[in-house]
C-alpha cells in the first residue's frame, strides 16, 4: 500500500542545537516585517523574519513541502521564484533561483 510522504523538519530530529553559524553570507535585516508568499496557486500574507541574497527565512501557519516551488513578494525588490529549502516549527526556508 502506497502512502503519501512529505518530509518537514519534525521528521528528522536534531539533538544538539548548532553551535557554529554555519551560513555562506550575511542575513540582512528585512525593511519591512511581512511579505507575500505565492504558494499552491495562492497568495498569502507571511512574516519576513530574514533574507539574504539567496534566500529567506519565513513564519506562517502553512507547512510547504521541502522542494516545492514558490515565490516571494519583498516591499523593496521585485518577486523572486524558489524552492522551499527546510521546514520546521512554524517557520521555513527558501532557497531563491539563482538570476
Amino acid at each position: 500500500m502506497a502512502t503519501k510522504l512529505s518530509l518537514t523538519g519534525d521528521m528528522i530530529p536534531r539533538s544538539v542545537r548548532r553551535i557554529f553559524d554555519q551560513r555562506s553570507e550575511q542575513r540582512i535585516e528585512p525593511t519591512a516585517d511581512r511579505a507575500v508568499l505565492e504558494c499552491r496557486g495562492t497568495r498569502i500574507a507571511v512574516e519576513l523574519l530574514n533574507v539574504s541574497a539567496s534566500g529567506a527565512m519565513i513564519g506562517c501557519d502553512l507547512v510547504p513541502c521541502i522542494g516545492e516551488r514558490v515565490r516571494l513578494h519583498l516591499v523593496d525588490r521585485p518577486p523572486s521564484d524558489g524552492f522551499v529549502r527546510w521546514v520546521r516549527d512554524g517557520r521555513f526556508g527558501i532557497n531563491f533561483d539563482s538570476r
